[in-house]
């Protein structure tokens, strides 16, 4: 198995060079850039003030000498610094968007892991019951309905007519004199709505998958087996059917590790989160070269590393993979 991981880990540095390579070409080759975005509404810039930016910044070298670069600040982990006025290290302002993102998104994927596995399991048991229609036309409806929509819905009805729910920002003006729990009560305010609306088009998905899964499961020979031995109906569904159907979700598992950060965009932007999707927006809004190629690094190393653990899970599971 070690060897196994080794591996993978070794193919996995060129994979992320070639990603970053695909990124930095198509992020350079995107229209504007970070100059003409700082310099265009100002009537006061001129031409020589354009170029002693482009040079400063190191935009006048061919893109070959800019990679060559940025990859070499990337093998010691710098990212470089910020072409936004504030000319703060990329790094710093990830370190402070991540922890926010990251909990928004772990709360999210638990919470689809909890209802949709429940779901899907019992809708594939009862096939064609009332239960199962009503899951199956609510999920058809969650995949139909756009997240966005979705959002400004939910902010117009909890927010601006109930008032029960905060709309924007992950904490109010008094979060400071408030006490432990008050802070926790506020901030779990905040985060409600942005955890639901995440985790809504996951749970569908996720909800079809393991009903999918499940009715492949229970007609396998083994499981008429264990019914035919007598065994009760709980046993055979959770013990023998349901632990072989949760196999394939280890890959969604796996896949689902750069929707950690990647997934935010949306969200974030729309009620005003200061996550890791906010800072792309603003990143790839200014043509920060730094910063947006500091973000997507992190997205494809997180993509990379989900395909692993998706594989050594799959290896852990059935040993001819790790053979083969």
């Amino acid at each position: 198995m070690l060897r196994y991981i080794a591996r993978r880990l070794l193919l996995t540095v060129p994979l992320l060079v070639g990603i970053s390579l695909v990124s930095f070409l198509m992020m350079h080759m995107a229209p504007g850039g970070p100059i003409g975005a700082g310099t265009d509404l100002n009537p006061k810039a001129t031409a020589e003030s354009r170029a002693r930016l482009k040079a400063y910044y190191g935009l006048d070298q061919p893109l070959h000498v800019q990679y060559g670069r940025w990859l070499g600040r990337m093998a010691t982990l710098d990212f470089g610094d910020s072409f936004s006025p504030d000319g703060r290290p990329v790094v710093e302002k990830i370190k402070e968007r991540i922890p926010i993102t990251l909990t928004i998104n772990v709360l999210s994927m638990g919470l689809i892991f909890l209802v949709a596995i429940p779901v899907g399991v019992y809708s594939a048991v009862r096939k064609g019951s009332v239960f199962d229609r009503i899951s199956t036309v609510a999920v058809f409806t969650g995949f139909a309905i756009p997240t966005f929509w979705l959002a400004l819905l939910m902010m117009i009805l909890f927010g601006v007519k109930l008032g029960w729910l905060p709309i924007s920002g992950i904490s109010s003006l008094d979060y400071d004199s408030l006490g432990t729990l008050g802070k926790l009560a506020d901030r779990g305010r905040h985060l409600l709505l942005p955890v639901l609306l995440a985790a809504f088009g996951g749970l569908a998905g996720m909800s079809r998958y393991m009903r999918s899964n499940m009715l492949e499961v229970i007609r396998q020979d083994y499981v008429a087996t264990a019914r035919a031995k007598g065994l009760p109906e709980g046993t055979v569904v959770f013990r023998h059917a349901m632990r072989n159907a949760l196999l394939p979700v280890i890959t969604i598992l796996g896949l689902s590790v750069p929707d950690l950060l990647g997934g935010s965009v949306i969200f974030e932007t729309i009620f005003a989160i200061p996550g890791m999707g906010q800072l792309f927006y603003q990143g790839v809004m200014s043509r920060d070269y730094p910063l947006i190629m500091g973000i997507l690094t992190i997205g494809a190393f997180l993509t990379l590393l989900g395909n692993l653990l998706a594989d050594v899970g799959y290896a852990v599971a059935d040993p001819r993979i790790r053979q083969g």
